[in-house]
């Protein structure tokens, strides 16, 4: 048993000053009591605010390796997926240890405990398996592992070049050739102490109508998350429709992909009917501000899609940044954007999203929230930095998300674990250096 004292928690609905969290040895909070003014005898003391561990819903941990580099010139979503597949040939299981176990550490840093990781270069580059065929798979499991955190491997079917295309020579790695031959290959993977196996249609184009249902099957028999690139892009609207004669969304609805383990990222450009069926069957949407403006996908819908039915999430994506913070405060300023008007979401909704919902969309019910039985994964983000000084701490939820940044984060703890103490990283000693030999290892 471990006992901390926080200065000031979040609970979900408000922030506590004084509270006492036990941690027991099977790695969730044992007790939480409010209203200990004073550290207990004993008990390590976190300074700030602290929150639930933060759930990075949807990631690509190579992409890390592109930040700034595709910054250089102008270009659309299409254009930027040409240096991503640089990057993607260069991999291998040792490089993309290296490079992930960098990329989680530094989303250990952020304040992030659990990670959703959309993965989908499965084999050699020609698209022949590796003597272990998740080689890949596994090399992100123990990555995750080695950097102190949590993750929903979202093993990702892709099959095709776009409806009724085979895979190009960039995509034969991405390939199993065929539904029944992924689900062989992620069958082989085992959940362990730190992970969860689940599952993820790469979108639409990707994996043909006839074949969709084989992965919805896969995860429904599991119980597993399902997650599915959704509506990102007006390009792959329109050849849905040429190729099917509806949306994207209805597609999926058409062959039992839509459900409450399913999340749509993205979830940009849809109809009225596309909300509705969302909504209607409780669909996730998982959004990631920071990516889809950086690549110039556009905003949104999220407020219609809350109020519609489905949870939203967040997602570092891409990772021009990596921040959750920021992914919350964009959600928000985006949609001030769109609508002219504030006041979306609040504070404790946007640290909801990024926590019980983020978690819950990974499979992980049990996480997300400081009380007793739940996970002790949790984070402490500074309140006397120059970004968060100031205001009452009983505003550090407004704080929190509308003031500080990834860089104000100072402990991060992963089931009763120290992983990040006093800003730094308890397993990674220099994550810099570790960030710039692994990506200059897979640059292109």
């Amino acid at each position: 048993m471990k006992t901390y004292w926080l200065e000031h928690a979040w609970l979900g609905t408000h922030v506590e000053p004084g509270v006492a969290l036990e941690t027991g040895s099977d790695g969730r909070i044992a007790s939480l009591r409010t209203g200990v003014e004073a550290p207990p005898p004993g008990a390590e003391v976190l300074r700030g605010l602290t929150v639930p561990g933060l759930a990075n819903a949807h990631s690509h941990a190579f992409h890390r390796a592109l930040r700034s580099r595709v910054q250089v010139g102008s270009g659309t979503f299409w254009t930027w997926r040409e240096f991503m597949y640089t990057v993607a040939q260069n991999l291998t299981p040792d490089t993309y240890f290296a490079l992930a176990r960098a990329v989680y550490a530094e989303m250990a840093l952020a304040g992030i405990t659990n990670v959703g990781e959309f993965h989908y270069v499965h084999h050699a580059p020609g698209g022949a398996p590796y003597a272990d065929p998740n080689a890949m798979g596994e090399a992100l499991i123990e990555a995750a592992a080695a950097a102190g955190i949590r993750i929903t491997l979202l093993d990702t079917a892709y099959l095709s070049a776009g409806f009724g295309k085979a895979p190009d020579h960039h995509q034969l790695r991405f390939s199993d050739g065929t539904a029944e031959a992924w689900a062989e290959r992620v069958s082989a993977l085992k959940p362990r102490g730190h992970a969860l196996i689940g599952a993820a249609v790469h979108s639409v184009r990707a994996v043909p109508a006839d074949q969709l249902g084989t992965v919805a099957r896969w995860a429904g028999e599991r119980q597993a998350p399902l997650h599915v690139h959704l509506s990102e892009q007006t390009a792959e609207n329109e050849a849905c429709q040429a190729a099917h004669g509806r949306t994207p969304t209805q597609l999926l609805a058409d062959h039992g992909v839509l459900g409450p383990r399913t999340v749509g990222v993205h979830n940009t450009h849809l109809t009225d009917g596309d909300i509705a069926l969302l909504g209607g069957t409780t669909t996730g949407t998982c959004m990631c501000p920071t990516t889809e403006r950086d690549l110039a996908d556009g905003i949104g819908p999220a407020v219609r899609l809350q109020h519609a039915g489905s949870p939203l999430s967040l997602g570092s994506d891409s990772h021009a940044v990596i921040d959750l913070l920021e992914e919350a405060r964009a959600m928000e300023l985006n949609e001030r954007l769109r609508s002219r008007t504030r006041g979306h979401w609040t504070a404790n909704a946007l640290l909801t999203a990024a926590t019980a919902d983020g978690h819950t969309a990974l499979g992980l019910a049990d996480a997300g929230r400081l009380e007793a039985g739940a996970l002790a994964d949790f984070t402490t983000i500074a309140l006397d930095s120059v970004r968060t000084a100031g205001p009452l701490p009983r505003l550090g939820a407004e704080t929190a998300v509308f003031a500080a940044t990834a860089a104000d984060v100072r402990h991060t703890v992963v089931g009763g674990r120290h992983i990040v103490r006093d800003g730094s990283h308890t397993l990674v000693p220099d994550v810099a250096s570790a960030l710039s030999e692994s990506i200059a290892a897979v640059r292109g």
